[in-house]
């Protein structure tokens, strides 16, 4: 907890989010979260029955898990339809947070960001608690930041592709000019991806696919972990600053052969 993630009052042990779509089964799906270390997973409204609560049903598991629900509204293409999804999404599972989705596109799933921003405006007034995903623009970040939304979900490439972060410039001019968290959303392929996310500043990273569709998604749930841990610890740290030229890294001071050496062995 000493560097747990704080989003509108709220705390999270874990800087990853994971989806819970895309696994062969409740166990795989179980297994993967519990080595991603996440403590926040997304439930799609519209895919999931969200009445079952059987111990073999996900959302029996995720609850005996002890994990945190947070119902998307995705596969909406308007912002009243994403408006009614999120409303169901609170009465069903019980809370009032919502990762929330308008796409604009069904090819690329890129959001609409024009609803997106209208649905953010209605949902914040009715006590919702919105974590919206949007593209990498900072002009939209800080129209939803000036909604109330508590963090924003910038797409680092589209949804599903695993490309890594096509746009890291963008990102980084979109996390300077909003104050409130960033959590990089969809788009990461692997470990490194994660970690070259947080290293650019990001707050946290979401992902379902990388994890849900790699050989091994028990083990990719593990190395995204340690990815996002290491991009954090290396933000924090502070890089070197990059030099075109080399640069010793043993001191030259009396190195034998500079003038005024003198030759010596040291003997412990």
């Amino acid at each position: 907890m000493d560097d747990a993630l704080h989003i509108g009052g709220r705390t999270f042990r874990s800087r990853l989010f994971v989806g819970t779509g895309k696994y062969k089964d409740v166990d795989e799906t179980r297994a993967a979260i519990k080595a991603s270390g996440a403590d926040l997973v997304t439930v799609a409204v519209r895919r999931v029955n969200l009445a079952e609560t059987g111990g073999r049903s996900l959302l029996g598991m995720l609850r005996e898990e002890g994990l945190t629900l947070l119902p998307n509204t995705a596969g909406c293409y308007t912002a009243d339809e994403a408006i009614r999804t999120a409303r169901l999404g609170r009465e069903a599972a019980e809370t009032e947070l919502v990762k929330l989705e308008v796409i604009g596109d069904p090819k690329t799933l890129f959001p609409d960001t024009e609803g997106l921003i209208e649905a953010a405006r209605v949902l914040v007034k009715e006590g919702f608690f919105v974590m919206p995903y949007t593209n990498d623009d900072p002009i939209v970040a800080r129209k939803l930041v000036d909604a109330g939304c508590p963090c924003v979900m910038p797409l680092g490439a589209p949804i599903g592709s695993g490309l890594g972060l096509r746009n890291p410039y963008n990102l980084r001019i979109l996390m300077e000019t909003i104050s409130v968290p960033v959590i990089v959303d969809a788009g990461v392929g692997t470990a490194s991806d994660a970690a070259v996310a947080m290293e650019l500043g990001a707050d946290g990273v979401l992902m379902n696919t990388a994890i849900a569709l790699a050989r091994d998604p028990v083990g990719m749930a593990r190395a995204m972990k340690l990815g996002v841990e290491a991009g954090r610890l290396a933000f924090k740290s502070g890089r070197m600053p990059p030099k075109l030229y080399a640069n010793a890294s043993s001191p030259l001071d009396g190195m034998i052969g500079t003038p005024g050496a003198v030759a010596r062995l040291d003997i412990e």
